[in-house]
């Protein structure tokens, strides 16, 4: 005779199998697993910890590269220390960059800028170049500013084919006049993988554009790692941090770490 106490997982009259008969007890975490675990877990945790710190000292140390030959040595902390003070420099760049800005705001400021100004227009090819690049730098930082705050979806290259797209301003001016059809437009920057600097600049029907609730950020983010990181990526660090534990239940290592 069966013992009592056991699982009958047979199949009775005008019901399926049981589900114990089909998936089993479940599969035991070994510690080989949770090691794997443990080493991917601390690699997402140190590697943008690592990745930023670099970054931001790399930038400290250009900085300085350029501002400290312009500083006397009798004002540099190394002149009197026997040890270099890294970020000197970038703290006398943004002080003198505020310093700039603070001189620029009044009357004597804003006519020594209207006069250099006037001596590079008078150059045929600095002229050219420098308006260029103030007309960016004006964009890039101005306050009242609202290029490139939503990111949106066209069907590009083809019908069926979806990018994503960084939504600018509506055409203005004489590009508004040409523009054929009734509907209004809007410029779109479509940005190309995995270098998010080049791409391709058109106008097309807003109707045309499917806005979505994402940040910009989170669009470069899509954009740059070809789909990999997606805008709610960061709760793949949860999860993994849900399966090195081993009280709890978490989705396979496989499926975290792909």
């Amino acid at each position: 005779m069966e013992r009592a106490d056991e699982t009958d997982h047979t199949a009775r009259p005008g019901q399926g199998p049981m589900p114990g008969a089909l998936l089993g007890p479940p599969p035991k975490r070994t510690w080989g697993h949770r090691l794997r675990t443990y080493f991917l877990t601390g690699i997402v945790v140190a590697g943008p910890l690592t990745v930023t710190a670099a970054v931001t000292w790399w930038v400290i140390n250009l900085v300085d590269a350029w501002v400290k030959p312009l500083i006397p040595a009798t004002y540099l902390p190394e002149t009197y220390l026997n040890y270099p003070i890294p970020g000197f420099g970038l703290i006398v760049a943004l002080f003198g960059l505020t310093l700039l800005g603070f001189l620029t705001a009044n009357l004597v400021g804003r006519s020594l800028i209207s006069y250099g100004e006037m001596l590079l227009g008078r150059m045929p090819v600095v002229r050219g170049l420098y308006r260029g690049v103030k007309q960016v730098f004006e964009t890039l930082f101005s306050q009242s500013s609202t290029s490139f705050k939503t990111v949106g979806l066209v069907q590009f290259p083809s019908p069926g084919m979806w990018s994503i797209v960084f939504m600018s301003t509506p055409p203005q001016g004489n590009v508004a006049e040409r523009l054929p059809g009734p509907h209004e437009h809007i410029a779109v920057f479509l940005p190309c993988t995995p270098n998010p600097t080049t791409g391709f600049f058109f106008y097309l029907p807003r109707k045309d554009v499917i806005e979505l609730s994402i940040s910009v950020e989170d669009g470069a983010k899509l954009i740059m790692s070809a789909g990999l990181i997606q805008p709610e990526g960061q709760k793949k660090l949860a999860a993994l941090a849900a399966a090195a534990h081993p009280g709890k239940d978490a989705p396979a290592t496989g499926d975290v770490a792909a």
